[in-house]
């Protein structure tokens, strides 16, 4: 585990995670870099957006279907027995217990209700390590939509469950065959297929990336897990806030939902990237996929391709507002190795009967490291987010265990 990023006095920042400046931007991070022909596409879901987040009737539509569909709120689980261990007192907010297992789902359900607010038909959808491309399967299923879904050759081999998933709930899986074949690739194909399909599709982002409006829409539509995450905790212990907010990025929305509870506290909040893929902790300001932001490039501004264990984590860059939250230093950065994450995944399901996804094993990984090197005082609270469950990695920690 290394700590890229020193640690500065957290400074509560009100407001900090509002609605982007003009342009969609985070401090000078953010924009809509999309080629002329999606520039009005992106502008027709920022003004449809912006209409629905102010109606009531959307709202209250998006609030049935997380708690009858999504199972939504989902719980703050003590994990008692690894907190003894550790000397901390570790909550995990349980996004694995969700319909579909991961945070995805929460970001799926409000972009469909918003694609047939505008009379789309199909979902288009880029995915990792396979959960939204499942989540966008089965909104698309729930509401009678069509599903297209990219995904890059090498995550079909190492998701095959979750791919197997979204086929049986009628999405077509496309695989991609440049680049990496991971999330990077799968993400540019559906950009490119979106091109030409504005009129009836709409794309569907899995993450705080991409083109304004999606990294300040998907943060809203996660901001469900920071929002439930706050009142519980202070319901469990009546101490307000946690001294520290742990979740896991790759481009960063279930840390973002996360963050966006606790950006107005004195909490510490800790963004964990995968040791291969550490935009947040080593990008250098460049493009890619519609925005401005941080990402791993070569001494000619080429983006370097990321590796990860956790397919969810393989992404060369990180959302915008992590990039705007890093600068301000109200978010520390810090990366985990493949190895890590494996260890911290096995205690865990060791110590509590959880099996979590890679991807939240290595936000565990830094909680573990953190406890055991005393940076994480003694009797500390840390709220950290379990984004997702572990059944699609179990083929992979079957090869390594």
């Amino acid at each position: 585990m290394r700590d890229v990023l020193p640690w500065r006095e957290p400074v509560p920042l009100d407001g900090t995670m509002g609605e982007p400046r003009a342009r969609g931007r985070f401090g000078e991070y953010g924009g809509r870099y999309a080629p002329e022909s999606l520039v009005e596409a992106c502008r027709e879901v920022d003004e449809a957006f912006r209409e629905a987040w102010a109606d009531p009737g959307f709202r209250g539509a998006l609030a049935r279907l997380l708690a009858v569909h999504a199972g939504r709120p989902t719980p703050l689980t003590p994990a008692r027995r690894l907190s003894e261990a550790l000397g901390v007192q570790l909550y995990l907010k349980r996004e694995d217990l969700t319909h579909t297992g991961s945070h995805k789902i929460n970001n799926v359900l409000g972009q469909a209700l918003l694609a047939t607010r505008m009379g789309r038909r199909r979902l288009i959808a880029e995915t990792g390590a396979g959960q939204h491309g499942v989540a966008t399967a089965t909104a698309a299923a729930l509401l009678g939509l069509e599903a297209t879904v990219f995904m890059g050759e090498r995550d079909i081999e190492r998701q095959a469950l979750n791919v197997f998933r979204m086929r049986m709930l009628g999405a077509e899986v496309i695989p991609v065959t440049t680049g990496s074949r991971t999330l990077k690739d799968a993400t540019s194909e559906a950009m490119r297929h979106w091109v030409g399909a504005t009129g009836d599709s709409h794309y569907c982002i899995g993450s705080v990336v991409g083109p304004d409006p999606y990294p300040w829409m998907v943060r809203e539509l996660q901001r469900v897990i920071g929002d439930e995450a706050r009142a519980q905790f202070a319901a469990e212990l009546r101490t307000g806030v946690p001294d520290h907010v742990v979740a896991c990025v790759g481009g960063g929305s279930n840390a973002a939902g996360t963050f966006a509870g606790f950006a107005d506290t004195p909490a510490r909040l800790v963004g964990v990237e995968a040791e291969g893929g550490a935009g947040a902790a080593r990008g250098r300001l460049g493009v890619l996929h519609g925005c401005r932001s941080l990402f791993l490039q070569d001494d000619d501004g080429q983006i370097v391709e990321a590796h990860s264990i956790a397919a969810g984590l393989d992404y060369p860059g990180v959302g915008p507002e992590h990039a705007h939250l890093r600068e301000l230093g109200r978010a520390r950065y810090v990366t985990v190795t493949d190895e890590e994450a494996i260890g911290a995944a096995v205690r865990l399901a060791r110590t509590e009967g959880i099996v979590p996804a890679l991807e939240s094993a290595h936000a565990l990984a830094w909680v573990i490291s953190a406890a055991g090197s005393g940076e994480l005082p003694a009797g500390s609270t840390v709220l950290m987010t379990l984004s997702g469950r572990g059944d699609k990695d179990v083929s992979t920690l079957k090869e390594l265990l």
